[in-house]
């Protein structure tokens, strides 16, 4: 009796539903919680066939399952786990699994139905799939557009190759054109320089002040030009890496002094060059054709941008760690806002107004001191004149 009472109330507290049914399907017995799932009181299944609790087509097929079982023992659902669909009082339907068991009890057949509530676990399954299904699409649309960037920048990588391409074409045709047209240039103009010369000479004779006076303004401009294509040459050849400095040891006095001498050609009216060297070493190891072209490249410019009464001054200096080049004038001096350009090619400050000049000078010369690992400053006020500074390691030196 008191087995009896516990098997009572654990089938009554059961947190699965339990069903038992006759051999001809009629239910016999139903606990609470098969009455919550399927919403029936008890009263209103027992006695009635299981079928009652099933959709279409389970619901007209149930009976043929159940005969088909008692007459040849082949089991779908007895004995075995299944996942079927269950309709409750209102008509709605839910998932559960169902687990049938066969008694037999004082000579009858009783079926008893194992019910457990799949809800929630295949609504968290739907969300689950719907959650790799978006996952799915956003990956494929993150593919595909990362493809379409993968095409783009191929495209872009395929249009920079061949732009760079028709540069690099276009850089050597005019490294070409500049080359040829700087020497074939120059043959036309020596003979321009080689002729005014001899106008001047012959024209000594007629004693006529005009003739000279235009001779010399034709030798002017023939060195002028003569100038510009030695510039663009230069030009041409640093952008083109042709320009390797060859380092060797020389007395850096001794090419100062020489190449203050030889600028005395350039000197206006009552200008004077003044030179001094300090420090007791003299010996430098740097590209000694460089670095004169540095030098003469400042002087040229001290000279061109002072009075005819203007003294340039150069000093050179050597120590134990650098050694330096100053090229001072008292001349028209550089803006504070054209200051930053300065070493910019082609770039000329606002105030030079009619004087001669191509803006290569400073662009070459910060180029020349770089490839010696050297570097040029400068210091300017408006007709107060300019400093220029050179500063390079002393290398080799005595």
């Amino acid at each position: 009796m008191e087995n009896t009472v516990l098997l009572k109330a654990i089938i009554e507290n059961a947190i699965d539903g339990l069903i038992t049914i006759d051999e001809r399907g009629v239910i016999e017995s139903i606990n609470p919680s098969a009455c919550k799932l399927f919403h029936y009181r008890q009263d209103e299944v027992i006695g009635h066939n299981i079928s009652i609790l099933m959709p279409q087509p389970d619901r007209s097929q149930h009976d043929g399952y159940l005969h088909h079982y008692q007459k040849t023992g082949n089991a779908s659902i007895i004995g075995f786990g299944r996942e079927l669909i269950g309709m409750k009082k209102d008509g709605s339907q839910f998932p559960f699994r169902l687990g049938v068991s066969e008694v037999k009890y004082s000579g009858r057949t009783i079926y008893a139905g194992f019910i457990h509530d799949l809800s929630r676990e295949k609504e968290a399954e739907s969300r689950l799939q719907e959650y790799a299904a978006l996952l799915e699409h956003q990956v494929e649309e993150r593919t595909h557009s990362l493809s379409q960037s993968l095409q783009t920048l191929q495209k872009t990588q395929d249009e920079l190759r061949l732009s760079l391409d028709k540069e690099k074409e276009l850089g050597q045709l005019k490294s070409r054109f500049v080359s040829i047209a700087s020497h074939e240039f120059r043959t036309p103009l020596s003979m321009v320089q080689l002729s005014a010369s001899l106008i001047d000479r012959y024209a000594e004779t007629l004693n006529s002040p005009n003739i000279g006076k235009h001779v010399g303004k034709i030798k002017d401009a023939v060195l002028n030009i003569t100038a510009i294509l030695n510039d663009f040459l230069s030009l041409e050849k640093l952008n083109s890496g042709k320009v390797n400095p060859q380092l060797t040891r020389f007395n850096l006095s001794a090419m100062a002094a020489e190449l203050a001498g030889e600028m005395q050609v350039a000197l206006k009216g009552n200008q004077k060059i003044i030179f001094k060297h300090r420090g007791e070493s003299h010996m430098i190891r740097l590209d000694q054709g460089l670095l004169k072209n540095c030098m003469v490249i400042l002087i040229d410019n001290a000279l061109k941008y002072s009075g005819e009464e203007s003294n340039i001054w150069l000093y050179t200096k050597i120590n134990k760690s650098v050694c330096t080049v100053r090229i001072c004038d008292n001349g028209i001096g550089i803006p504070e806002t054209d200051q930053k350009h300065l070493f910019e090619p082609f770039f000329r400050a606002h105030n030079t107004g009619t004087i001669s000049g191509n803006g290569l000078g400073l662009s070459i010369l910060s180029r020349y001191a770089s490839l010696m690992g050297g570097s040029v400053s400068f210091k300017s006020r408006i007709n107060r004149g300019t400093l220029f500074t050179l500063t390079f390691p002393t290398n080799d030196h005595e």
